[in-house]
């Protein structure tokens, strides 16, 4: 089902079949009437810019790298790293989570533009074996996260983002790096949350809902992904999260220029929403199925809300469904059944 069969906001995207919506007699939803104003937004957005650089500020040259970058490859991750390296002036370590589903043009990508930046460049290629049964399971539902998880990504996504996020901080800790920064667009992550300072007591709590419902799944062989104990005994390890998108300026257009001058090249097998992973197209069809709206669209309508793209844009892309052909190269590599995506029927 698209958006256009359904009763959908009249100032932002998201649809009646979104967890929680109500819509006013103007057909606004409340998840509109509760965000921000335009000038409270602003003012939050510098708020965190300034306390961004004096993070910098403080961390800068203390050890051998300033920031990990999770790097997908992608254009707004990529735009991050530049901007980290060229406009911060930042040592980097670019770390990429290899899920078997990375576009061969986003590697391309990366490896051209980690010696034009000038970065270490740190792949890990997590088992295939593993992922495949937690990625199945996340396909069915299997009960893994909250239903309310459904809301901001789909099951898949939020497993193996839950692995790379938890691989990420390992890193950190281990080698001692005081900021890790991640490209999430300013839909994906609310601006109160676009920097925090971790903790071992929050790490725990949050790696508890992660761990067990995958431990179900694959045993001890989920431990590489996740802090262990010894992790936890080194509190002032424990590095800022910063997502710079929340207080940076957000324009696809003009990030799409930049990277472009770095040499990126937009691959030619990937969804609308996603410019470096295959198993995304398969994410958003599973996604419609068990939940009847786009896994994007609270994104999106965040997005359209702070006025970083047009509601016309969001319902386009929301509407535009994955290609049935990299949908089922994802499965063949899966061992599940071919689908027929939504949309195509």
């Amino acid at each position: 089902m698209t958006t256009t069969e359904q009763r959908i906001c009249t100032r932002c995207v998201l649809p009646e079949t979104f967890p929680g919506i109500k819509f006013d007699a103007d057909g606004v939803c409340n998840y509109c009437h509760r965000a921000l104003t335009e000038e409270k937004a602003a003012a939050h957005r510098e708020s965190a810019r300034l306390k961004f650089e004096q993070i910098l500020n403080e961390v800068r040259d203390k050890g051998t790298y300033d920031v990990l970058v999770g790097w997908s490859g992608g254009k707004d991750s990529t735009y991050i790293l530049a901007r980290m390296v060229r406009e911060f002036n930042c040592r980097v370590l670019a770390f990429t989570f290899d899920n078997g589903f990375v576009s061969k043009q986003a590697f391309r990508n990366m490896e051209h533009i980690s010696d034009t930046l000038g970065v270490d460049h740190l792949i890990y290629k997590a088992r295939l074996d593993v992922l495949k049964t937690i990625f199945n399971a996340s396909a069915v539902g299997d009960e893994l996260y909250p239903k309310s998880a459904l809301g901001r990504a789909s099951n898949i996504c939020t497993s193996c983002m839950g692995l790379a996020k938890g691989i990420a901080l390992r890193i950190c800790i281990e080698k001692n790096i005081p900021v890790t920064a991640f490209g999430w667009t300013p839909g994906q992550v609310p601006l109160a949350a676009g920097i925090f300072k971790s903790n071992p007591a929050m790490i725990r709590k949050m790696q508890e809902l992660s761990v067990a419902p995958l431990r179900r799944l694959v045993g001890d062989a989920v431990r590489p992904y996740f802090l262990e104990e010894e992790h936890y005994e080194r509190p002032e390890r424990f590095p800022y999260n910063i997502a710079p998108f929340a207080f940076m300026e957000y324009d696809e257009a003009t990030i799409y220029d930049y990277v472009a001058s770095l040499g990126w090249v937009r691959p030619k097998d990937t969804d609308a929403n996603s410019t470096n992973c295959l198993l995304n197209s398969y994410g958003i069809h599973v996604h419609l199925e068990q939940s009847g709206f786009h896994p994007y669209v609270a994104e999106l309508a965040g997005m359209v809300r702070e006025g970083r793209m047009t509601r016309d844009e969001a319902l386009a892309r929301i509407n535009l469904m994955p290609n049935p052909n990299v949908v089922n190269f994802v499965t063949d590599r899966l061992g599940v059944p071919a689908v027929v995506p939504t949309g195509q029927r």
